[in-house]
């Protein structure tokens, strides 16, 4: 008896409407429109933070022999209009050049009475952007008083770190490689992981990943292109930090949000980190906003802790280090404590075509069971 076959007609169409309806469903839009408005929030934050550097309260040491001249000097820089300086009186040379060594100021005027020409030590691995505007500033200032300035580099950028942006660049690929890590992640086996047991070994494969991360871009930096100088062993470790604060911090947004967590660590690093981070311009050139947020992120505190090493012997890197210590650890505590919330409920790979909250789907399918 001949069994009747299955109709394989797909039956009269609905139109183009019914077709991009279709193809197209509410939770692709919903992301399509999250795409648009991180374009956005990229353009505006760059633009905003870049457009129109303008320096302000430089911290700056002045010193003299005198120290009545020293102050009168320290007076008239820190009335100039839009108060772009922030000077302070220091003993003497020695003790500017320690402070300019321990990062507490970015600059110093050292003052010669019984002439008319002064010096000016400034630091252009901390950023030749800073040291440019503070030579401006400065000679400008000496300028109206009759007098003018020698540039000394105090703590020069190495020959291969143009415009000291290599720390930056640096750090920043730290930070693409801790978030794609932890995206990568969520791509294989669910956004959400399924309980708390699965969270630890994505930490700890993150961990790995950090440490090899960390040492191969320190050795690239510095041995390979020559372009940072310092401890090698330092930048190792500052680098395992950095990827790993940035590929934690994925992992948290991505247990609180599922796939939609990836976006949002890119807004976080990506949107508002990098332009806030000191890198194309110090924090004493950038507006308000994007220099109060930088240091308190970990592409800030990742490029200040890099100069810090390789030009400063490692003065000031403490603070960004703690800050980079405190994202890591409140990204792991975050994703543990939302894997343990969800007990078992893991989150659905990325680009599977089903909802964060949908189980995930087994890798072979049951075929004990009659089909019929």
């Amino acid at each position: 008896m001949t069994q009747p076959t299955e109709s394989t007609d797909p039956g009269p169409s609905g139109g183009f409407l019914a077709e991009i309806k279709d193809a197209v469903t509410t939770r692709a839009a919903l992301l399509v429109l999250g795409v648009l408005a991180l374009q956005l929030a990229f353009i505006t934050s760059y633009i905003g933070a870049f457009h129109h550097p303008k320096p302000s309260d430089i911290p700056i040491a002045v010193a003299a022999p005198l120290a009545p001249v020293a102050e009168r000097s320290a007076k008239q820089l820190g009335a100039l209009p839009g108060k772009p300086l922030a000077p302070r009186t220091v003993k003497d040379e020695a003790a500017a050049r320690t402070l300019i060594q321990n990062r507490d100021v970015d600059a110093a005027l050292i003052i010669d009475p019984a002439g008319t020409i002064d010096r000016l030590l400034v630091a252009s691995g901390a950023g030749a952007s800073l040291s440019q505007a503070v030579e401006e500033i400065v000679a400008l200032a000496e300028q109206s008083q009759g007098r003018t300035v020698r540039i000394v580099d105090a703590a020069p950028a190495a020959a291969g770190d143009g415009r000291g942006l290599s720390a930056f660049y640096l750090v920043v690929g730290w930070c693409v490689g801790g978030y794609l890590c932890a995206a990568i992640l969520a791509i294989s086996a669910g956004a959400r992981p399924a309980n708390s047991a699965r969270a630890v070994i994505r930490l700890g494969a993150l961990l790995v990943y950090s440490i090899a991360a960390g040492l191969l871009g320190a050795v690239i930096a510095g041995p390979v292109l020559d372009a940072l100088p310092g401890s090698i062993t330092a930048l190792w470790g500052l680098g395992t930090l950095v990827v790993f604060a940035v590929g934690a911090i994925t992992l948290a947004l991505q247990g609180l949000a599922g796939v939609v967590g990836i976006g949002l660590a890119i807004l976080l690093v990506v949107v508002f980190g990098n332009p806030s981070a000191g890198g194309a311009y110090p924090y004493p050139l950038l507006p308000p906003f994007w220099k109060a947020i930088g240091p308190a992120l970990p592409p800030g505190a990742g490029t200040y802790a890099a100069r810090s090493i390789a030009y400063f012997r490692g003065n000031g890197a403490g603070g960004p280090m703690l800050v980079l210590a405190g994202w890591a650890v409140l990204g792991s505590a975050v994703t543990l404590a939302c894997a343990v919330f969800r007990r078992g409920r893991p989150g659905a790979a990325v680009g599977s075509g089903l909802p964060d909250d949908a189980p995930s789907v087994p890798r072979f399918a049951d075929r004990t069971t009659d089909p019929r």
